[in-house]
């Protein structure tokens, strides 16, 4: 019977084991991204969560709630609340939790009202949304690290004085500088604001703003683009360290009051002397000497050019001439003229030649060329044809001369042709040319250079010096 009653025993220990195990479920558990499986025989959410370790704040919701069981499913859900850091103005942070996605209702929830001009920022974005950090599988460990961090900067009213004009607005900037870039002012580093623009601001402030004035300074062929507050033109040549030298002036004037844009011209005045000098030329002289003989020449002087300088007072401005003004106008070196002189004295020689000796006084190298009646270009119709100038027929041994060379009616001797009588003349014969004269029959035609002997008697009136 002993031996019976131990088999009885464990059948019903295993019976009863059996029947406890089969109470036990799994559970499922999403807390944020963190998925926890529990096997477990408690029903309710409370128990269950105490039995996995899950610690929750009071503002954290399970879906379904604590004293509800798990339900059909054997799921729990989780939603944790927003941890927020809130900073209003100056004062001390705050640590909320809330389970509200929009920081206006959070702020409404806690009785704080907002102005259309304060600045709300969510994470330091103009963002009203309360978004959750994704935490690891340890979320006690980060469970005083906000989610988000909220600023609320409280706006309060100021004054901009501009050109004489005041104008209010509200603001929630911190500084001079930062309300003025709110409320879109452009400012150039030459403009005056009181107070500085990294004066900390606080309510009814007053900020006055002085424009500067643009302006353009044209000095020394450039262009100078800047801004100023100085009234006058020259205040504002000062300030650039734009200086003025003796007769310098600008345009406008010194004490032209400083309008927008306008264009000051600096115009640099100098006056210079100068010095011109030119050349004088010499004049050519020709001096008779008598103790010289006939047709030589000789340089006595030689010419010296002379000088001739004026002094003029040249004023210009910015380098360009607009007055001169002569001073001086004098010669400090006279032309010294070239002198010539030519012999006038007459030497009477002798010539040999195939018709015996000839006396002549005056040798002259001439151009010879030849001519006769036919070809004199006088029409046989002419009365005048076959004459020569003096009347007498054209025939061999008649010449035609220049009068103001070889008088006419004189006597001359041509080698080669033999005596002449100088008593015709022509329109092309000029000068030391000769035209010599012939029968039509027995013309000869001459061209070249040949010694013509002026034969004697030497005449009352004699042209000394022949260009």
């Amino acid at each position: 019977m002993r031996w019976m009653i131990i088999p009885l025993v464990l059948a019903t220990l295993g019976l009863f084991t059996l029947s406890y195990f089969n109470r036990f479920n799994t559970v499922r558990i999403q807390d944020g991204a963190r998925t926890i499986n529990v096997r477990t025989n408690q029903t309710v959410v409370r128990d269950i969560l105490r039995e996995a370790g899950i610690s929750l704040a009071s503002e954290d919701l399970t879906f379904p709630a604590l004293d509800e069981p798990v339900g059909s499913n054997n799921q729990i859900l989780i939603r944790r609340a927003h941890i927020v850091r809130l900073l209003i103005d100056n004062q001390p942070p705050r640590m909320l939790r809330t389970q509200l996605t929009s920081a206006r209702a959070l702020l409404e929830q806690i009785g704080i009202s907002l102005n259309v001009h304060d600045r709300l920022t969510v994470n330091d974005d103009f963002t009203d949304q309360i978004v959750a950090r994704q935490r690891n599988d340890n979320p006690t460990a980060e469970i005083n690290l906000p989610d988000a961090e909220i600023v609320l900067l409280r706006s309060f009213p100021i004054r901009i004085q501009e050109d004489g004009v005041t104008r209010t607005l509200n603001t929630t900037a911190r500084s001079v500088g930062e309300a003025l870039l709110q409320a879109g002012y452009i400012l150039h580093l030459a403009d005056r604001i009181q107070p500085p623009p990294d004066t900390p601001l606080h309510a009814n402030i007053t900020i006055n703003i002085e424009k500067a004035k643009p302006v353009t300074i044209w000095a020394d062929g450039r262009a100078v683009r800047t801004r100023t507050l100085q009234r006058t033109v020259g205040e504002v040549l000062a300030e650039m360290n734009v200086a003025l030298l003796d007769e310098d002036y600008t345009r406008p004037a010194l004490d032209k009051e400083v309008e927008p844009f306008m264009e000051i011209r600096v115009v640099r005045l100098r006056r210079e002397l100068r010095v011109q000098q030119n050349t004088l030329p010499f004049d050519t002289l020709w001096e008779a000497d008598p103790e010289m003989e006939l047709d030589t020449s000789v340089v006595a002087q030689e010419g010296v050019p002379g000088v001739r300088e004026r002094r003029s007072l040249v004023t210009l401005e910015d380098g360009i001439e607009i007055d001169r003004t002569l001073l001086q106008d004098y010669i400090p070196l006279a032309p010294k003229p070239k002198i010539n002189k030519y012999g006038t004295k007459v030497v009477v020689r002798t010539l040999d030649t195939p018709s015996g000796p000839l006396q002549y006084w005056r040798k002259v190298r001439m151009l010879a060329t030849s001519y006769s009646a036919s070809t004199a270009g006088v029409a046989r119709s002419s009365p005048w044809y076959g004459r020569t100038r003096c009347g007498e027929p054209m025939r061999f041994g008649i010449v035609a001369v220049d009068p103001r060379v070889i008088p006419l009616r004189s006597k001359v001797y041509v080698p080669d042709y033999g005596i002449g009588l100088a008593c015709d003349t022509g329109g092309a014969i000029k000068g030391k040319r000769i035209d010599l004269g012939y029968d039509d029959n027995n013309l000869r035609m001459w061209s070249r250079w040949v010694d013509v002997y002026l034969l004697t008697p030497v005449p009352s009136q004699i042209r000394y010096f022949l260009e």
